[in-house]
């Protein structure tokens, strides 16, 4: 491996200036040629297989994605042609990722925990030509609409599954074509313009509709690169992947990695997170609040054994550790500098293998509490903020440029200004092309000056710094960064007789949970119906009577059934009042006044949540 390098040191505002050897990496398979020449090693893509670490080497990961660029050409992929894969994270997924980019195709990464309602209309309105599944469980879901999807003419799976084509069909066509091919890959690969889609990745609107967001090669290397720097990691580290990659944050992070020549680990699941952060002795990793605060629930599970002196020292820590800033006294360092030892050094070799560098954390806000626990026990937890159409990152703290207030500097090569109303705008090459075939969002995202509407709310600081305050959409994000958009699950609720109104919440929380203003008059109904007289009974005694609970918890997993996991309800509340513009739950025209119900119901929220964590 190379040593003469240290590459996060430097910004990058041109990425086709690149450091070594004249090298340009404007497409993102230009990361192969680069990373051979300048970072081959052993281990560039690693993944668990019956309990071993299997290692990809950088020459093995340029060779299985040139082979199967031969065989996708094989099999008549032509420029512009949408491929998708439904897979978990391993080295095959990399594989397909820069095989397709090569041919000048699009990759179409779907999530594989989706409803089939959402694979039907991603998998239709790409018009995709081949899918590429991980297992059994994947393909059981896309078969359960491929014959919905015209377009799809076959579907290959790495895993072996009867009767189910392997994917080792197109490396074999690959193999038995390459000299045939090889022209005519080089012609295809140079005919791939840096401003060519690369990428449709599907993301929720606020009625429900997914858009896919046309990412291109120029906007997928350009934040790469600039956003390098902030990793503080280089050819000699390595990392743990543990967000899907079909998640534009981690996607971008492992063409960082690429770049940087670090070697890449995927985590066998999100169980299994610590355990291979310290096999691996791992010296980053990229995730979201939830995986944080994991990991910190495992601290206090821990402290909760001990007793006597021990107990003492570790109850000190965690409120020392809730207080960190980075502007404390000296005294308050010294007391942290004295829990090393006895506590602190324990959680880093526990729990992150004693060589953690760079903690990254995206896709919703930490707890500030949680952040600086992390932060004192000297894992330095970097919060970034993006968004899918800006491929992702706009701005990210670093170890060197970090504060607590902000999601950190804006990346170098990009633009942010503040609208009027406060919305954070964007421009720069990382901003998408635009929604495919929906002009129309395109136009409302991104105005004539080329600048990206987020829908977030907030301010710059020292002129640089990010601050997020608010969201203008109705969409929210659970703490493991996954996208909820209400509206349309809110309206299936609503189909229900027994539900009248309900409000979805659950921002930056674990779950979603939901508060339901029922049909009282339905409602009596029922409860005659089996028995019970309820023309006595007053609105709160309705709600709070059992059979009412049940009766809707059956309507709501009707519900549940339709959508992905990630957006089921999991818990809810019927509240015993008639929702209504008069009394403010509700806008004239008979939308939710969603903050004025959370102000409302402030401390029925507050109890769902804090009942889930007083039963972990």
């Amino acid at each position: 491996m190379q040593s003469d390098c240290k590459p996060y040191l430097r910004r990058y505002y041109d990425t086709t200036k690149t450091r070594k050897n004249n090298m340009e990496v404007t497409r993102i398979f230009d990361l192969l040629d680069y990373a051979c020449e300048n970072y081959p090693r052993p281990d560039c893509l690693v993944s668990k297989v019956d309990g071993e670490w299997k290692p990809v080497s950088t020459d093995e990961y340029r060779r299985m994605s040139t082979l199967l660029a031969y065989g996708l050409l094989a099999l008549g992929v032509k420029k512009g042609d949408k491929i998708a894969s439904v897979s978990n994270n391993r080295p095959e997924w990399n594989f397909i990722d820069m095989a397709i980019a090569m041919t000048g195709a699009v990759h179409v990464p779907v999530y594989p925990t989706i409803s089939s309602n959402d694979y039907d209309f991603i998998l239709n309105h790409s018009e995709v030509k081949f899918a590429f599944i991980s297992d059994a469980i994947a393909y059981r879901r896309v078969s359960a609409v491929k014959d919905n999807i015209k377009s799809l003419e076959r579907i290959f799976s790495f895993n072996d599954i009867e009767g189910v084509e392997s994917w080792n069909a197109v490396l074999e066509l690959g193999k038995q074509n390459a000299d045939k091919l090889h022209k005519i890959l080089e012609m295809s690969k140079a005919a791939v313009d840096t401003d060519d889609v690369c990428s449709i990745i599907y993301t929720s609107g606020t009625t429900g509709i997914s858009k896919g967001a046309m990412l291109t090669h120029k906007n997928f290397t350009s934040n790469a690169i600039a956003s390098c720097e902030i990793l503080g990691l280089d050819h000699n580290d390595k990392v743990l992947s543990v967000l899907p990659l079909c998640h534009v944050y981690e996607r971008c992070f492992i063409y960082q990695y690429q770049y940087l020549g670090i070697g890449i680990y995927y985590a066998q699941n999100l169980g299994t997170i610590v355990q291979n952060l310290c096999e691996i002795k791992a010296n980053g990793v990229n995730t979201v609040p939830r995986v944080a605060e994991k990991i910190v629930e495992g601290f206090i599970k821990e402290g909760a054994k001990f007793t006597g002196e021990q107990k003492e020292l570790f109850d000190k820590a965690v409120a020392l550790g809730r207080e960190w800033d980075h502007d404390k006294p000296d005294s308050y360092y010294k007391e942290i500098a004295a829990l090393d030892e006895p506590v602190y050094k324990h959680w880093r070799e526990d729990f992150f293998g004693g060589h953690i560098k760079f903690f990254g954390c995206g896709g919703a806000a930490i707890s500030p509490n949680l952040s600086r626990m992390l932060w004192a026990a000297g894992v330095k937890v970097c919060e970034g903020y993006g968004l899918t159409e800006t491929s992702p990152v706009v701005a990210h703290a670093s170890v060197k440029n970090h504060k607590f207030t902000s999601v950190g500097p804006v990346i170098s090569n990009e633009i942010v200004k503040i609208a009027e109303d406060g919305e954070i705008l964007v421009k720069g090459p990382n901003v998408m092309k635009g929604y495919y075939k929906n002009p129309e969002a395109t136009a409302e995202a991104i105005d004539k000056d080329g600048f990206f509407h987020t829908g977030d709310v907030g301010y710059l600081s020292e002129g640089n710094y990010l601050h997020i305050t608010d969201r203008k959409k109705e969409i929210f994000k659970t703490s493991s960064g996954k996208y909820i958009a209400p509206a349309m699950i809110e309206g299936k609720a609503k189909e229900s007789q027994y539900i009248s109104q309900i409000c979805m919440v659950g921002e930056n929380q674990k779950f979603a949970s939901a508060l339901i203003s029922p049909d009282f008059e339905a409602l009596k109904i029922y409860l005659g119906g089996i028995g019970i007289d309820a023309n006595s009974l007053s609105n709160s005694d309705i709600a709070a009577r059992p059979e009412v609970i049940a009766l809707i918890d059956d309507e709501i997993q009707k519900v549940n059934k339709t959508i992905g996991k990630v957006e089921q309800i999991a818990k809810f509340h019927v509240v015993p009042d008639v929702w209504t513009a008069d009394g403010g739950e509700l806008t004239q025209t008979q939308k939710l006044k969603r903050k004025a119900i959370a102000t409302k119901y402030k401390d029925i929220i507050d109890a769902i949540y804090l009942q889930d964590r007083a039963s972990k």
